[in-house]
C-alpha cells in the first residue's frame, strides 16, 4: 500500500526522466489523471493515455525531451503538501513558481488546477506540487 500516491506519481516521472525513458506507466487515480492533464496542457509532457484494465487502470505518459540537447521539458518536480503536513493557500497567498515560469498544482473545490487558474477563479486550496 502506498501512503502518498502523489509523491509516488512524481517520483516515477522523476526517475523515468533521469533514466531517459520515453514512456512511463503509473497506476491511475482521478487525482493523478487531473495532474497529468495539467502537465499536458502546459506542455511539460508529449502525450498521455488512460488505459482501463477493469481494475485500477494505468496512465501511460510520453515524456517530452528537447531533440538537440536531449534535456527534459521538466526540470524539477517538488511535492509541497504531504500527508504529514498539509499546505493550504488562499488565492491571495497562492505561490508563484519561478516568478510565473513554473506552475503550482492546486487541489480546489472546483477540481485540480494551476496556481494561475486558481487566482483567476479567486479560490484557494491545497498546494500539491511545484513543476518547472
Amino acid at each position: 500500500m502506498i501512503t502518498d500516491p502523489i509523491s509516488d506519481f512524481l517520483t516515477r516521472i522523476r526517475n523515468a526522466i533521469m533514466a531517459k525513458h520515453r514512456v512511463v506507466e503509473i497506476p491511475a487515480s482521478n487525482l493523478k489523471k487531473g495532474i497529468t492533464k495539467i502537465l499536458f496542457e502546459k506542455g511539460y509532457i508529449l502525450n498521455y493515455k488512460f488505459i482501463d484494465d477493469n481494475k485500477q487502470g494505468v496512465i501511460k505518459i510520453a515524456l517530452k525531451y528537447d531533440p538537440t540537447t536531449k534535456l527534459s521539458a521538466i526540470k524539477a518536480l517538488k511535492r509541497v503538501s504531504t500527508p504529514g503536513l498539509r499546505s493550504y493557500a488562499g488565492y491571495r497567498e497562492m505561490p508563484r513558481v519561478l516568478n510565473g515560469l513554473g506552475i503550482a498544482v492546486v487541489s480546489t473545490s472546483k477540481g485540480i488546477m494551476t496556481d494561475k487558474e486558481a487566482r483567476n477563479e479567486k479560490i484557494g486550496g491545497e498546494v500539491l506540487c511545484y513543476i518547472y
